[in-house]
């Protein structure tokens, strides 16, 4: 348990995307996680740490929470990787995760209270298929079942041909004739000799992407998030599907009560993703830099906003980090600027505000940034 659990009993509230989000106990956060097909990159990282450091503010708060991060271990990308490697998919991804979880662990990531596979999930998946073709809200066609997302474009805020090239660029396939709309997607669909199976009143088949993240996230956490965190670029098409079929459903009306996408990392301009080349991987960088240094580079800054990494930064972060130890060691320094400190973490995540008071207060100020960021 980290240290600074119940350090501040009263139930302060948090501020998450600029409006008040009422915190209960537990609070339950459901973090997007992993397709173990390839290694860990610094986009990946700074998703999984802000989704910790938004728990550990949520427990510096005195409230407790449930961690849910899933790991999408059944993948039309992973499996073609896997067979690429003439290895099984299972294994293949096996591999991959514990790579993930050791860079997590370098980064003092916080293990999840649940960390749920899809493959151990196809039953609930088959369930959630169930349920929305009772509701209406769902169709079988020639082995796959569809969910009717015509209204999910618009839910998100998105324009046609937005949605559209999302969609396409995501896999979606909204070209499909069988679909009664380019927006359905499927909740199960049937498979190949190469792809796995599972057996479904529909026959032997595979979850889609969507369904597979709604049903671990229900099988784990309930009806009901307090806050759905992902990337930024998972905000359509997954997280808008996920919670559009995870709130029909259930009958709630909602699935998430805020969501929390953390910006994109971008090398020269450009996304970064294994489809432009560009990846600068945790591995590499935790050979030349302390885990704590490349922590607080991601986490230096708002965490809604896309952001430039230039290798140049790693130094600041690490002087930066220096700079907080000396800090922390001085006198016990002012109660206000611990509260300053508090309130600037609980006020939409402030690092860059809370690091600044603790930087020029010291003391415990500077001891409260380094337990709630988990700096150490």
């Amino acid at each position: 348990m980290d240290t600074v659990d119940g350090e501040f009993p009263d139930g302060a509230g948090l501020v998450l995307g600029g409006a008040p989000l009422p915190l209960t106990t537990p609070a339950r956060i459901y973090v997007c996680g992993i397709t173990p097909y390839d290694v860990t990159h610094l986009g990946h990282a700074a998703t999984f740490v802000w989704a910790d450091v938004l728990a550990r503010v949520v427990r510096m708060a005195g409230t407790a929470t449930e961690v849910s991060r899933n790991v999408t271990d059944v993948d039309d990308v992973l499996t073609r990787t896997a067979v690429e490697r003439e290895v099984g998919y299972d294994e293949f991804g096996l591999r991959q995760e514990f790579w993930f979880d050791r860079a997590m662990a370098d980064l003092n990531v916080r293990a999840p209270e649940h960390a749920p596979h899809a493959r151990h999930h196809v039953r609930h998946v088959v369930a959630l298929t169930r349920a929305l073709l009772a509701t209406g809200d769902a169709y079988e066609r020639g082995g796959t079942v569809y969910f009717r997302g015509a209204g999910v474009p618009a839910a998100a805020g998105l324009d046609r041909d937005t949605a559209l090239a999302l969609s396409t660029e995501y896999g979606d396939e909204p070209g499909d004739p069988q679909r009664d709309d380019p927006f359905d997607v499927p909740l199960w669909k049937p498979s190949d000799g190469v792809h796995p199976a599972w057996p479904s009143p529909w026959g032997p088949g595979r979850p889609g992407w969507h369904a597979e993240c709604a049903a671990m996230a229900l099988a784990s956490l309930g009806g009901v998030v307090d806050v759905l965190a992902g990337g930024a670029d998972l905000t359509f098409p997954h997280h808008a599907y996920q919670s559009a079929m995870a709130a029909a459903a259930t009958g709630a009306g909602l699935f998430a009560r805020r969501g929390f996408r953390v910006g994109v990392v971008s090398v020269d301009g450009a996304k970064m993703a294994k489809s432009t080349g560009n990846l600068v991987l945790v591995q590499d960088l935790l050979g030349s830099v302390p885990g704590a240094a490349l922590r607080l580079l991601l986490l230096d800054r708002p965490w809604s906003r896309p952001w430039e990494y230039r290798a140049e930064d790693l130094a600041v972060a690490g002087g930066r980090l220096e700079e907080l130890y000396v800090a922390a060691g001085r006198k016990p320094g002012s109660p206000a600027a611990v509260d300053a400190v508090r309130d600037a973490l609980l006020t939409d995540l402030d690092v860059p505000a809370a690091l600044g008071t603790a930087l020029e207060a010291g003391g415990d100020a500077a001891r409260l940034v380094i337990r709630t960021l988990a700096l150490q």
